[in-house]
């Protein structure tokens, strides 16, 4: 069945640098069909209204990842969202579909944004090249399928710019790295022929805007069209140099998520008022002492203001409660094997078997385009 045109109505976020003037919003009435793009109606109302709209766009299928824009205030691939579903998400009824261009990048024109100002930079600052072990076989490097299953979720990126859009620890600090880069600088931290994964890690950690900057918001996941998940790479990252490779950065990032572990393990339940000391030593330690300094401040507003009390500050309310919880915490730390769950698509057809080779059998959910997302267990010191 053929269906008939509908009238949506675009309000395109207009900006020229060259006439001096402000952004601005404007309307425009286009019919074209619910399964059309919005890269496609945009494109009409260029070829046929204004010849001044200035979009990027390229390959139209979802793989270059250059119309990237905002619709409705959510990153998105222009060619990629149907308009019937764009107008879902507007006003009921309305059929109004606000586009605008990405956001932490400078607008040149329009819908189009500066990444090389901003997106690719960041990339370059992670070295996003191998480098390789030496000796150099003499014939191909052969890498375990694990290791390279390990990367294809993060390898799916298609550089299209929607996770740095909506970061908001970019929007803090323009200056940090931001989830596209460090997810790129995964790619090579998981491949077993990189020869810099220490270099690497040490890098990141040190920088005051590399690794531990990253908020946790969850932001860049929910704006990824790849499902690359950036900031569980960021967080894989931080696993690796700390746990793995020791790595203690003066940003005190990895003694700072140390101190939240070991402050749930001796309380159950999260004591805030210790999380700051704790991630310098302790309250006694010297270290902590300018720190607290620097905190008093707020710690006596919320006194004043009876968010907290002299005693839940100086000691856990309910600690008694979780007494035996550190026991919990002792046997996982003695178990040899550590799993780290990372999704990612197996390749294998359903109803074949997905094993990955060395690990042991595969956690294993089927998803709706029929092929195995998997659940990888990796062991620890495994070769990478």
């Amino acid at each position: 069945m053929i269906k008939s045109p509908l009238q949506y109505t675009l309000r395109l976020r207009r900006f020229n640098p060259e006439s001096g003037e402000m952004p601005y919003w404007q309307d425009f009435k286009v019919e074209l069909e619910g399964h059309r793009s919005v890269l496609d109606a945009i494109l009409k109302l260029r070829d046929e209204v204004d010849g001044s709209i200035g979009i990027r766009c390229s390959c139209r299928q979802a793989i270059c990842g250059s119309c990237g824009v905002r619709i409705n205030d959510k990153p998105g691939l222009a060619c990629h969202t149907h308009l019937e579903r764009a107008a879902q998400a507007a006003r009921e009824g309305s059929r109004v579909i606000q586009v605008e261009p990405m956001g932490n990048m400078p607008v040149m024109k329009d819908l189009i944004v500066d990444m090389d100002a901003v997106h690719w930079k960041k990339v370059h600052r992670v070295t996003p090249w191998l480098i390789n072990r030496q000796p150099t076989p003499e014939r191909e490097h052969i890498v375990p399928r694990q290791s390279m299953i390990d990367v294809t979720q993060t390898m799916a990126c298609i550089q299209c710019g929607a996770c740095v859009s909506d970061c908001l620890s970019m929007e803090v600090d323009p200056e940090f790295i931001g989830p596209a880069a460090l997810a790129k600088a995964y790619r090579f931290v998981g491949d077993p022929r990189d020869a810099w994964h220490y270099e690497r890690l040490k890098d990141l950690s040190e920088d005051p805007h590399g690794l531990y900057d990253c908020s946790h918001c969850w932001m860049c996941i929910d704006a990824c069209p790849k499902g690359v998940a950036p900031m569980s790479q960021i967080m894989r990252l931080r696993r690796l140099a700390g746990s793995d490779h020791h790595i203690e950065d003066h940003n005190n990032g990895h003694r700072h998520e140390h101190a939240f572990t070991e402050n749930i393990r001796r309380n159950g339940l999260l004591h805030e008022a210790d999380v700051l000391p704790d991630s310098y030593g302790g309250k006694l330690n010297p270290r902590a002492v300018p720190v607290l300094l620097y905190s008093l401040p707020v710690i006596l507003r919320a006194l004043a203001r009876r968010k907290i009390t002299f005693g839940n500050a100086l000691l856990h309310p309910h600690r008694r409660r979780f007494k035996g919880l550190h026991r919990l915490f002792d046997s996982i730390q003695r178990r040899e094997s550590r799993y780290e769950l990372n999704l990612y698509v197996s390749g294998y057809d359903s109803g074949e078997p997905a094993e990955v080779a060395g690990s042991g059998p595969a956690m294993v959910a089927t998803g709706a385009s029929g092929l195995d997302t998997t659940h990888a267990p990796r062991r620890q010191g495994e070769d990478r």
